[in-house]
């Protein structure tokens, strides 16, 4: 059935109904904004989306046209993640300040983008790409005559057509997105854009503050012409400086409509103008002491000592590394005292136990594992950002790599992910 689908590049009419069981976005919905609507699509369908996602969309993104780009893209596609698009947006703007006095970065918000894509928009960059006839035409098929109704509770109502959401809940949506967006570039070719999904940051150094009206204009422009829509008052804009930088820094006035705060949450971690990481940690601490509170309930009810320790390392310790590799390096020793001591109480109220490592320890391992799979891996998304391999070798210490030195110019560089990890595994301290 599968075979003579892609053969003939028809998505039968049945795989392409859906239901919506709407997902509260927020502890207590009150309003259809509220939910999201994830689309529960029949399993043959999406076990197909995801062989022509595999096979033949993610190779394509490899070699994209000039128009498109997704070397800025770090969500739904291979060896994307939110700790990759993390790396990849504090190196370019630790970057930015070797050689200006500020960066200003925008945190920018697209109202309700996946809901809003057009078929037809999606279709013609699809057209761009690599792949074959028909393939896309059966990506047509699929997108051409989509229905869904929403259940909600017991209530289910009526199918509707539809010509606009990428279908959140499909296989194929995801990447839809992503090739939507591979067009959206800023205007100056010095200014640059880290986006995850539909999280987009725009990062523009000091010699060019004088663009960020233009730049703003281009994505709302950009975002009309995608039917999109750039939401300023959820957007923020912060201003990034060296930490030990004592001059007074003076930026542009903010852009009209967007805030311009002293930290701001990407992608889940929270940083300061100066890279410090204390909120975050405050706000994880928060969670973590939250969840123990859940461990006691559930000890409380007879959940064995084994199950407990299974259920800490499950919520708690993930929410403790999650993205370390991204925001560790700039975490102060206080920081860093403060997340043991959690970990220590943890050991001695019974729901960790002792012989697991240290918060250095883990994040260690989370750094080493990602690094390899970086080195060893050229097609890696953050593969780029590695400097260019050795062509001497005199050394008489023995290397985990063969990539030539950056330089530590300052402690804001030597926190940066890729710094830390070039030094380390050369025996040398970081």
């Amino acid at each position: 059935m599968m075979y003579m689908s892609i053969s003939s590049s028809v998505v039968p009419r049945q795989w392409k109904r859906a239901t919506i069981s709407p997902i509260a976005k927020v502890a207590s919905p009150h309003q259809p904004s509220d939910f999201r609507p994830i689309s529960v699509t029949p399993v043959m369908s999406r076990i197909l989306e995801r062989i022509v996602v595999r096979d033949f969309i993610y190779p394509a993104l490899s070699t994209p046209p000039p128009s498109l780009s997704f070397s800025d893209q770090f969500a739904f596609q291979p060896s994307a993640s939110t700790t990759a698009a993390l790396i990849h947006l504090l190196q370019s703007i630790t970057s930015l300040l070797h050689t200006n006095e500020f960066v200003i970065v925008y945190a920018l918000d697209f109202s309700k983008a996946f809901d809003s894509v057009r078929h037809s928009t999606v279709l013609t960059k699809m057209s761009l790409l690599d792949i074959p006839d028909n393939i896309y035409n059966w990506i047509e098929s699929f997108f051409s005559g989509h229905s869904h109704c929403t259940k909600f509770g017991n209530n289910i109502s009526h199918f509707s057509d539809i010509s606009a959401s990428i279908i959140q809940g499909s296989g194929i949506g995801p990447v839809s997105y992503v090739v939507t967006a591979s067009d959206l570039h800023p205007v100056n070719s010095a200014n640059l854009m880290t986006k995850y999904a539909d999280d987009t940051y725009l990062i523009i150094p000091a010699s060019d503050a004088n663009s960020c009206n233009s730049e703003i204009e281009h994505i709302e422009s950009w975002s009309t012409a995608n039917n999109l829509q750039l939401n300023r008052n959820k957007s923020s804009e912060i201003v990034f400086v060296r930490p030990r930088n004592r001059k007074l820094t003076i930026p542009p006035p903010a852009v009209p409509g967007i805030q311009r705060v002293e930290q701001v949450k990407m992608l889940g971690v929270t940083f300061s103008r100066k890279f410090s990481v204390s909120l975050h940690v405050d706000e994880l601490l928060t969670k973590c002491t939250q969840s123990l509170f859940a461990l006691r309930t559930l000890r409380h009810h007879g959940l064995p000592l084994d199950a407990l320790h299974t259920v800490f390392q499950a919520v708690v310790v993930n929410k403790l590394t999650y993205a370390t590799p991204a925001w560790y390096g700039f975490t102060t020793a206080a920081d860093r005292g403060r997340i043991d001591s959690f970990l220590r109480r943890s050991v001695k109220l019974g729901y960790r136990h002792v012989s697991l490592p240290s918060f250095d320890s883990m994040c260690d391992n989370a750094d080493e594992l990602l690094f390899f799979k970086i080195v060893n891996n050229s097609h890696h998304l953050l593969y780029p950002l590695l400097p260019p391999q050795r062509q001497q070798h005199y050394e008489l210490r023995e290397r985990a790599h063969n990539f030539q030195l950056t330089a530590r110019s300052s402690s804001l560089t030597d926190s940066n992910f890729f710094t830390r990890m070039l030094f380390k595994n050369t025996g040398c301290s970081s």
